[in-house]
């Protein structure tokens, strides 16, 4: 087909053909596959360069190499340090270290000192991890050595980013070097070193840059003091806190409300609550407001307690002198009440945070999460977990790992190794815990064999197991009553190198006793002491229990002694089991004694207690005395379960009171409690028996009737 000649077309035709071509042409240069960094330097040649906006078009497309080409080949080298300030504002873009290292080298070279040293300090106020500060300070050290030396302020810029990142050997190597240098350090200097150390509990250190500072004739200033104060707190030293706290205010430096913080939480950290709170009260007296950090911990620490009232108390407190809870706070009072049962509470409040566009981060989910599992709400669970995203705050092991325990709570490893697939594809990637909660969840439900597998498919993922992946496996085994193999999983983590703690010895102390192994038990004891692991209060339990029920109470009754050496507390757990052996011993008068002292202990019989109790007083005929603990229990506010009812109704069988039984039975049926097999043998023993106790009556009528007719 001929083409038109441009001529013979209608002139707006014609106008709007050579628009449309040299846009194209524009277009072309723009978007060439040429190198960027050449148009961006022949622009930057031009005095208005700033308002081209080909520029604000190329900038974006800029890769590193490419601006750090243009950075070093900028014959000026102030119109190159324009340059970077004018990429600075871009919101796309951050200077790497090696563009402000261009930059400065340029600089240096040029003799342009003073906007070097304000890039130098920009540059290291840029810096966001280890490996950034170090290439700084290796790149600045060698400027130093071209004529271009550190100040004061820039040593002070980077022992505080050092600080910020905790890291304290590369802080006082600096500190060293600057003194070395001769370079006169500011109290910021001295504040900056002591406040670093202090972090990280090395007060002694700090002392001794403090006596450094009073030596100079500085004054140490509130920062200093407080910074000494947090040292001492993260110590453990709370002494030795308030005793700074005191010499600082008679130098005449009066406590700001991160001083009062800093003690509070140190108080709180020690389960000094009500200290703390104290503390707070004599801050507010002297007109120094707490702020969001001085209410978090003592809200966490009383919702940890329970006093989930207190700590809603001290939430309004915040309100009313207009200091807002932040994420933390309500992190730390969501996840006291899920810990305190409260869930609806709980809930609430995280619902509360959403509608006031107070964004949950992670460990406010994992709170909620973590509370809902516990509570075998999982379908609640895995809906919060879905939400997270959304949120802003993806997932993390932690959170899948308190799905994968809920799972487990509630029978359903095979969803939770559902999870476990979807994490190793996807992540995040598991950990001991998830595997070793896993391990747990199919001991449980008595599949050792899987245990054993997912041990196996764990060391092939690269995750080793610890001391709690084999304690979960001895405690299944010895569930299972196969003690011999328990043994072995022992026998094989030692060989590994791998400590058994108190839970580990106690599973198999348990299993022994269990499987009427008392006396390899009883040496498993000797050895776990031998091995600096302090047996606990169940440790003991198990012993006693084991002792007890095989009528070796001399024994039993030594351990419970042993008890009171290790500082040991019984429980109702000890004395259950020391009451059983004295009942399995006919020995119900001491049974009673042993009752009142451990009500007189402050501890209070439990179900079983009862149970213990009344089976031996029917075992004895004791009905009456049975029946009296029976109502006792009730007025205690206990429920008896299906165990007692079932004692109490073959007390009454075996002395013919068959009656009594079935109103009994009548009442445990109205009680909710659901009859075992063995309550519906007990009551038809005692049918067979009424009925044979009237067969025989009728035989004996018979009898008499034949041989004594006339009667």
């Amino acid at each position: 087909m001929a083409r038109t000649p441009l001529l013979s077309l209608p002139l707006g035709l014609r106008l709007r053909s050579r628009l449309l071509t040299r846009s194209l042409s524009l277009h072309c240069q723009l978007h060439a596959p040429c190198d960027p960094s050449s148009s961006v330097q022949r622009i930057l040649s031009n005095p208005g360069w700033r308002d081209s906006p080909v520029l604000s078009r190329l900038v974006p497309a800029l890769l590193p190499h490419h601006i750090l080409e243009i950075l070093r080949s900028q014959p000026d080298p102030l119109c190159a340090l324009d340059f970077f300030y004018y990429l600075s504002k871009q919101h796309f873009h951050k200077h790497s270290v090696d563009s402000y290292s261009a930059v400065l080298q340029r600089l240096v070279a040029g003799c342009l000192f003073a906007p070097a040293h304000r890039l130098r300090i920009l540059m290291i106020k840029s810096c966001r991890s280890k490996e950034e500060f170090l290439r700084t300070i290796d790149l600045l050290m060698n400027l130093e050595a071209k004529g271009f030396p550190f100040d004061v302020f820039s040593y002070n810029t980077l022992l505080i980013g050092l600080g910020n990142l905790d890291l304290v050997g590369i802080v006082v190597n600096l500190y060293r070097k600057m003194l070395e240098k001769g370079v006169e350090p500011t109290l910021v200097t001295y504040n900056a070193v002591i406040n670093v150390l202090c972090r990280n509990g090395k007060v002694r250190e700090a002392k001794v840059i403090l006596n450094r500072i009073l030596q100079c004739n500085f004054l140490p200033d509130t920062f200093t003091y407080t910074s000494i104060i947090l040292g001492d707190c993260r110590n453990g030293d709370l002494h030795s806190a308030f005793r700074v706290f005191e010499w600082m205010q008679k130098e005449g430096c009066d406590p700001n409300s991160v001083t009062y913080s800093t003690l509070i939480n140190g108080l709180c950290d020690y389960g000094r609550v009500d200290d703390a709170l104290q503390l707070m009260k004599e801050m507010v007296g002297r007109g120094i407001m707490p702020t969001v950090y001085t209410y978090t911990l003592p809200i966490a620490i009383l919702c940890g307690d329970g006093r989930i009232g207190e700590a809603c108390s001290l939430i309004r407190d915040m309100k009313v002198r207009n200091c807002w809870p932040n994420v933390q706070t309500f992190t730390a009072l969501i996840s006291g009440l899920c810990k305190s049962n409260r869930m609806e509470l709980a809930i609430g409040l995280f619902n509360k945070m959403l509608r006031d566009g107070l964004a949950p981060n992670v460990a406010t989910c994992n709170a909620v999460i973590n509370g809902l599992c516990e509570t075998k709400n999982i379908k609640s669970a895995s809906r919060i977990s879905c939400m997270m995203e959304g949120l802003g705050c993806s997932p993390n092991t932690l959170t899948c790992n308190e799905i994968i325990k809920g799972h487990c709570l509630v029978e359903r490893v095979d969803k939770a190794m559902v999870l476990l697939h979807k994490m190793l594809k996807n992540g995040p990637l598991p950990n001991q815990i998830t595997y070793n909660t896993l391990i747990n969840g199919f001991c449980k439900a008595g599949n050792l064999s899987n245990a054993v597998r997912l041990m196996e498919f764990m060391k092939e993922n690269g995750c080793c197991p610890d001391e709690w992946t084999y304690t979960e496996l001895i405690n299944g085994y010895c569930e299972a009553g196969n003690v011999d193999l328990a043994s072995d999983t022992f026998k094989k983590m030692l060989q590994l190198g791998l400590r058994p703690n108190e839970v580990t010895y106690t599973a198999l102390i348990d299993g022994f006793c269990k499987n009427r192994k008392v006396d390899a038990a009883l040496f498993l004891l000797g050895e776990m002491e031998d091995n600096g692991c302090i047996p606990n209060v169940r440790t003991f339990n198990a012993l006693i229990n084991g002792f007890s029920k095989q009528n070796r109470f001399a024994e039993a009754e030594k351990l419970f002694s042993q008890m009171s050496e290790h500082s040991l507390l019984p429980d109702v757990i000890t004395y259950t089991a020391l009451l059983d052996g004295l009942c399995r011993n006919g020995s119900i008068s001491l049974g009673y004694k042993l009752l009142n002292e451990m009500m007189k202990q402050g501890c209070a019989p439990n179900l079983q207690t009862y149970s213990v109790i009344i089976s031996c007083l029917l075992q004895e005929g004791n009905v009456m005395e049975a029946e009296k603990f029976f109502v006792k229990l009730e007025e205690e506010g206990l429920v008896p379960d299906k165990v007692i009812f079932t004692s109490m109704l073959d007390g009454y069988i075996m002395l013919g009171y068959v009656d009594h039984a079935f109103s009994l039975m009548k009442r445990m049926l109205g009680s909710g409690c659901r009859p075992s097999y063995a309550t519906y043998a007990v009551l038809i023993k005692g049918l067979q028996n009424e009925r044979q106790q009237i067969e025989q009556n009728l035989q004996l009528h018979q009898i008499q009737d034949t041989v004594f007719p006339w009667k």
